[in-house]
């Protein structure tokens, strides 16, 4: 509903916006679009394609309408994305600068650029007429209503304006289970391989050389590994392997691809981290797909290169601390017949989790294993492999400074994990 909602509100700005008129229709449409991103349907890259937009052409009721979004979401632009807006406003400093006396009304472009400047140094008090506090109330309702259904997951549309206004062309697919007109989506086969083919010509030799080295053996793994190596970041990545519009087993791949590169990497790899994380804030079944992907690897650690185990440590270790995993991922492993890769594992992820995150943290993370019946033997699995691997001999591994801070994380990790059995139990 949010999809078609936004796609109707952006093709009649469109065509408002391309004949100048004196109607309020326009600014009506960018404050629908603004409080759509303010209650949380689309994410803030649609409002900076807007506000691009209206930079670029820079008339007098362009700035009317970069000052409207500013003063209703500038704050909650500056929050998700710093340097976009920072990146927005010295455009919008330097058309300032190019058009010099233009404009009659000097006083509304320097108004502006003062508003700017109060965001970009998150002063809320030089913006006349900045209230938060009613959509701050309708938020906190919002919440209250939504938390409950969708479990915290983020839900927001990652649409750009283009995409939107070439759906007819590019199709939507930001709409789970759209249908493409003009450029049908991959439903038979034979489409699926000359899509691929397609995209097979937008890599280089070296890169798809690379893919050969890597086995990446299927069309659909090849474009995957291509895209991955060829993005400029992490956001560009993504988008670019959701447009690639794959579905069931072949979405799966993803995952499979982006662990494997990450563990063939010489040294830990940031990106595959940040990406994977995004792809678990994006739907529910890419976690899935991220555990059992996790599951095949720990069947396999006594196999595993020095290089790909400590990465894989890194890469478990930061996907429970952003919280796109939970604790419950380590249930396959039997606590009673631990062999020494499994031990090796187990000590150098929870050690780095303890050491590594604040305590507050940390009691989130063990927290959420807590009171669920289902994982009481990984609890006492874990309480006991705590005790026993990492506190016994601590001591006599490092600096003393260190065996202590273990001791106290571990007091907290532990405690989390009791809390909610012990208020089941009263």
């Amino acid at each position: 509903v949010g999809a078609h909602f936004l796609e109707t509100v952006m093709r009649r700005f469109d065509e408002v916006y391309s004949i100048s008129t004196e109607s309020k229709e326009c600014d009506n449409l960018i404050a629908i679009v603004a409080h759509l991103y303010n209650f949380q349907v689309v994410h803030s890259v649609l409002i900076f394609d807007i506000l691009k937009l209206l930079v670029g052409t820079f008339m007098e009721k362009d700035i009317e309408l970069v000052l409207f979004v500013l003063r209703n979401v500038g704050f909650a632009l500056r929050k998700d994305d710093a340097l976009a807006l920072k990146e927005l406003i010295s455009e919008a400093q330097r058309k300032a600068n190019d058009m010099g006396t233009k404009f009659k009304d000097q006083t509304r472009v320097r108004f502006m650029l003062e508003t700017m400047l109060a965001l970009k140094n998150n002063d809320m008090r030089k913006i006349p007429g900045y209230d938060p506090e009613p959509v701050e109330k309708l938020r906190k309702l919002q919440r209250t209503l939504i938390h409950s259904i969708a479990g915290g997951s983020d839900l927001k549309l990652r649409v750009s304006l283009e995409n939107i206004l070439k759906a007819e062309q590019v199709g939507r697919w930001w709409i789970v289970g759209s249908s493409w007109s003009g450029a049908p989506m991959i439903s038979k086969q034979d489409e699926t391989t000359a899509k691929q083919s397609d995209a097979q010509g937008q890599f280089s030799h070296k890169v798809l050389e690379l893919a050969r080295k890597q086995r990446m053996n299927t069309e659909v793994r090849r474009n995957i590994f291509c895209v991955l190596m060829t993005s400029e970041d992490y956001l560009d990545a993504f988008e670019k392997l959701l447009r690639m519009g794959l579905k069931d087993k072949q979405e799966r791949e993803i995952v499979h691809v982006l662990v494997d590169c990450c563990l063939q990497e010489k040294s830990f790899n940031a990106f595959y981290a940040v990406l994977g994380e995004k792809f678990c804030s994006q739907d529910r079944r890419f976690q899935m797909t991220f555990q059992f992907c996790l599951w095949d690897k720990f069947k396999e650690l006594s196999n595993l290169p020095s290089g790909a185990f400590t990465n894989l440590v890194q890469l478990l270790t930061r996907f429970l601390q952003r919280k796109c995993l939970s604790l419950s991922i380590l249930k396959v492993i039997e606590f009673g017949e631990l062999d020494k890769p499994t031990v090796r594992l187990l000590r150098q992820v929870l050690t780095k989790l303890l050491k590594e995150t604040e305590p507050e943290e940390i009691a989130s993370i063990f927290g959420r294993i807590s009171g669920i019946p289902k994982l009481g033997m990984l609890r006492e699995g874990l309480k006991l492999f705590i005790s026993h691997f990492l506190l016994k001999n601590s001591q006599s591994h490092g600096p003393t400074e260190h065996a202590t801070l273990l001791q106290e994380r571990a007091q907290v990790a532990t405690k989390a994990m009791e809390t909610k059995d012990a208020k089941l139990k009263l």
